[in-house]
């Protein structure tokens, strides 16, 4: 896969999202970086388990010619962080309100481990599914306040419709080494956010030794639609840095 040419030797953003949400999620970011020459990528994130979802992602990364900084979303964290398997070319992790695990940990784990995530009692019933696992959704009536309190409720309406579910198996299959022990990343993420606890972002960060750490004041888990300035600004450090 090769996106529009890059200008002036930038490096191609691919962006991954997490549960509960799409590609879409990242236009406003997507808008910003397009306008100032940077070949964008924002992949489909199947949400079937860490490992395969990992290779899929790292399958679109082989595609692409020269330097790439690669950006995740909640559970698209988690992703990111398996899915360089010593790829040279990713120079930069962006964790947009995102998982970065160590080894053998789980999303459902890491989430647990500070007080604070609302999303457990606010996910509908699981849908079975032929393979015997289960895929899960946020109660539309309840996705506006736990997933996306700070966008208009028009637009957090579509989102509840459009959003695509995870299995059991991607929020408590273990991550494999964490990417970011050996690539430079960046972390962004809401003080409000009902899916992540805050608490979790900044241990994250701070053990991936982030090169930059934004915690948004008053910012919902989709930091990205809410706050597309300052995640399109930490994603442009992110890929000027040497």
């Amino acid at each position: 896969m090769n996106p529009a040419s890059a200008q002036d030797g930038k490096p191609t953003i691919v962006l991954v999202h997490g549960a509960f949400a799409e590609s879409a999620s990242w236009n406003g970011v997507l808008t910003r970086l397009i306008t100032k020459g940077y070949p964008t990528i924002a992949a489909a994130n199947p949400l079937r388990g860490v490992k395969s979802d990992a290779d899929y992602i790292a399958s679109i990364l082989k595609s692409i010619e020269g330097p790439i900084v690669l950006v995740g979303h909640s559970y698209g964290g988690s992703v990111i962080t398996n899915a360089v398997n010593g790829n040279q070319n990713v120079k930069a992790l962006v964790y947009v309100a995102g998982f970065a695990p160590d080894t053998g940990e789980t999303a459902t784990e890491l989430t647990g481990r500070y007080p604070g995530s609302s999303l457990v009692p606010t996910l509908a019933p699981p849908v079975a599914l032929p393979n015997g696992g289960k895929d899960f959704y946020i109660q539309q009536s309840k996705f506006h306040a736990q997933f996306a309190a700070d966008v208009p409720v028009a637009d957090a309406k579509l989102m509840a419709s459009t959003q695509r579910p995870a299995t059991d198996v991607a929020f408590n299959e273990a991550s494999g080494a964490p990417a970011w022990k050996s690539t430079p990343s960046w972390f962004i993420y809401g003080s409000r956010d009902l899916n992540i606890p805050a608490a979790a972002h900044a241990f994250m960060a701070k053990r991936a030794n982030s090169k930059e750490t934004i915690a948004v004041k008053g910012a919902s888990h989709v930091v990205m639609l809410s706050h597309p300035d300052a995640v399109a600004t930490l994603i442009e450090h992110a890929a000027t840095t040497k």
